[in-house]
């Protein structure tokens, strides 16, 4: 039996649902596979020092989450083009002594959103936060065919880089930064909000914005999945939103780190419906 030994590394990730979903999987595969969470918060380790130690213990792979997948880069021997492409960094497969980045969060939040919201318009699009989560979301939104992103970011100079780099890869007035304080005239306007930050999350809980600015005609998708529906989607629906969970996007970033990992193919419709039991137990 092919044994394999992967975990996650990030901040607060004791909720995850990763090791469920990777090991529930690969049992249908016939693999011995363990996933381990590796937290920052509790080993007390940082990013690059957990890197060198899961290499030196022999793991096969790591998943990056919050706030790791860009302070990880320098820790690696290299990146594959889409993690280059981002500057950011979910997915790290060792190979011999090389450790080799990856992002599967931009495919992730893509299938995600044709899947879930397959005819929503995307004319103009606001989203909240330009870090490692925020450049792949917005690379994403861009490559399904959304006019215009509007970043908005706690750090406004994040905004203004991630905007730059979106807006030279597909072109100029594609991708633009603004202020917390020009959200009312965005979302006036806009035909959906994409939210990338930590804020909801079982460790950051609360709105990343004021729910009156929610209305409906608006559609809403959230990154995050821990919990599934968090208080950004419950006032989304109380105002007439239509919204996206981040569970999907876990989901096929799940299988596609898997599929990185052991070289099998994922069956994504058995791991939604993992995730549907995971999130109900």
């Amino acid at each position: 039996m092919a044994s394999f030994l992967t975990g996650l590394v990030g901040s607060g990730i004791g909720p995850s649902l990763s090791p469920p979903l990777h090991e529930r999987e690969a049992v249908h595969h016939g693999l011995h596979y363990v996933y381990r969470l590796l937290d920052t918060d509790v080993l007390g380790l940082d990013v690059g020092e957990l890197v060198r130690t899961a290499r030196r213990f022999g793991y096969d792979g790591l998943n990056i989450t919050h706030p790791c997948k860009q302070s990880v880069i320098p820790h690696l021997d290299d990146l594959s083009p889409d993690a280059r492409m981002l500057g950011a960094v979910n997915t790290v497969v060792f190979d011999g002594e090389r450790a080799i980045g990856h992002n599967t969060d931009w495919t992730g939040f893509a299938e995600s959103f044709a899947r879930g919201l397959p005819d929503a318009p995307t004319r103009r699009v606001v989203q909240l936060g330009a870090g490692g989560a925020g450049a792949a979301v917005g690379h994403a939104l861009l490559t399904l065919g959304a006019d215009r992103v509007t970043l908005v970011d706690a750090d406004p100079g994040r905004a203004v880089r991630l905007a730059a780099e979106l807006s030279s890869r597909f072109g100029a007035g594609r991708a633009r930064a603004a202020g917390h304080d020009e959200l009312p005239a965005l979302l006036a306007e806009a035909d959906g909000l994409a939210h990338a930050t930590p804020t909801g999350m079982a460790h950051h809980p609360g709105l990343p914005l004021p729910a009156a600015l929610l209305r409906p005609g608006l559609w809403v998708a959230d990154i995050v999945y821990r919990p599934l529906e968090t208080e950004l989607l419950r006032q989304a629906r109380a105002a007439g939103c239509r919204t996206l969970d981040g569970g999907g996007m876990v989901v096929f970033q799940a299988a596609h780190a898997f599929r990185l990992f052991t070289g099998r193919e994922p069956d994504t419709e058995r791991m939604l419906a993992h995730l549907t039991d995971l999130v109900t137990v």
